[in-house]
């Protein structure tokens, strides 16, 4: 196992800033996420603790050694990649110990590590198999056991799930973390797909345009985002963002239909600026069932419902003549909605809502930092205690 720490990493193709000035400290035997869209720097920078790229500047350490300079095979590193890339003319045991053989390991050596390596992942009986005799969930733990056996101080895994089905990638959801578990090894993972960062993470890096947006555990993230982006990447749906401007009763949306009272005191902005509310789909609630501190009611309509089994997404506007534009959701006062399987809500209904503040978050709308997470009565909470990790912590 080791620590990974990546300090004042920039990395320029040109002139274009894949990463800029990243610092990363992660802890010895801890599972770190890289999140962000397509394009972000999460596969750079994985990718520059590999030794695959080098940066323009900073250092790359691994445990104790300043590794900045080393080819990846001195790192002390293994590697999976979104492409599996097993040998189609080897069995299993050749596959997993394809290395150890280069490196001239004796055979009663690589037996011990396959064997062990095998069990960890759940290939036992299976070492005789061709790679097309095998299913893709059962590759992807070969390629995986091919790493372990090296016995590497840290795994680096980009996108390994991404070309399995559904069903496979939430499977290998929990092997991976069964694994982690098992070896108690450090472990850094590059996907785009939250959902993976935020079941499997100790930590999760959330990076967009080569900068660090927050550093954090995912439900960190999740309730307390250090920023717009992140409050709009984390969470499947996205949360609702309100333009307006805090007053001396607390927020007022721009379109004049969402006002939050609240003593602006509690906070950490002045009257007069503009802010962003932002509240997550779960937190919109119908008037008649909700409880606790919540908003004045809010008349909207039903515009298009989507039943996901579990839950109902239910698209919210003010103004029946209008229809939902994600590009512009204040154009028609729309919000979305959350709710059970069991609710009964059709769509062309009106429908009176709440938005529930304890969870409400103010945003800065120039800065786009967080200001605020909760904005439920009584009034008096120390504004400090409100204000999020930075992105550095």
């Amino acid at each position: 196992m080791a620590t990974i720490e990546l300090e004042h990493i920039r990395k320029e193709y040109g002139n274009d800033i894949a990463i800029e000035d990243l610092n990363l400290d992660i802890r010895d035997g801890e599972f770190v996420t890289l999140v962000g869209p397509s394009g972000c720097g999460k596969s750079t920078t994985i990718e520059t603790i590999a030794g695959l790229t080098k940066p323009t500047s900073g250092t790359v350490s691994i445990g104790d050694r300043n590794v900045t300079k080393l080819p990846p095979k001195d790192r002390g590193i293994a590697m999976v990649f979104q492409n599996i890339a097993l040998f189609p003319h080897k069995d299993v045991y050749d596959n997993i110990s394809f290395g150890l053989q280069l490196r001239k390991f004796d055979d009663e050596e690589i037996d011990k590590r396959v064997e062990k390596a095998a069990d960890t992942v759940q290939l036992n009986g299976m070492l005789d198999r061709m790679p097309s005799e095998m299913s893709g969930g059962q590759r992807q733990r070969v390629a995986i056991a091919r790493a372990i056996v090296r016995q590497p101080d840290a795994f680096l895994m980009d996108e390994p799930l991404a070309n399995l089905d559904a069903e496979l990638r939430v499977h290998m959801r929990t092997q991976l973390q069964r694994i982690h578990d098992e070896l108690d090894t450090t472990i850094v993972y590059v996907t785009h797909d939250q959902a993976q960062a935020m079941t499997m993470s100790d930590r999760i890096a959330v990076i967009d345009g080569g900068d660090l947006q927050q550093f954090a555990p995912p439900l960190e993230c999740y309730n307390r985002p250090a920023n717009l982006f992140v409050a709009g990447f984390i969470g499947s749906p996205a949360m609702n963002f309100i333009e307006g401007e805090l007053t001396s009763d607390g927020f007022a949306s721009d379109a004049g239909y969402i006002d939050v009272d609240f003593d602006p005191g509690t906070v950490d902005a002045a009257v007069g600026q503009r802010v962003v509310l932002g509240v997550r789909p779960e937190h919109v609630l119908p008037t008649d069932t909700a409880t606790g501190d919540v908003t004045a009611s809010i008349d909207t309509y039903t515009d298009v419902t989507e039943p996901m089994g579990k839950e109902i997404f239910v698209y919210l506007v003010t103004d029946q003549s209008a229809t939902v534009d994600m590009e512009d959701p204040d154009a028609a006062g729309q919000l979305l909605m959350s709710v059970g399987p069991a609710a009964d809500i059709s769509e062309d209904q009106p429908l009176s809502v709440v938005l529930d503040k304890s969870n409400l978050h103010l945003f800065d709308a120039d800065s786009e930092a967080a200001i605020a997470h909760g904005l439920a009565e009584p009034a008096g909470v120390d504004a400090s205690e409100d204000t999020p990790a930075s992105a550095d912590d």
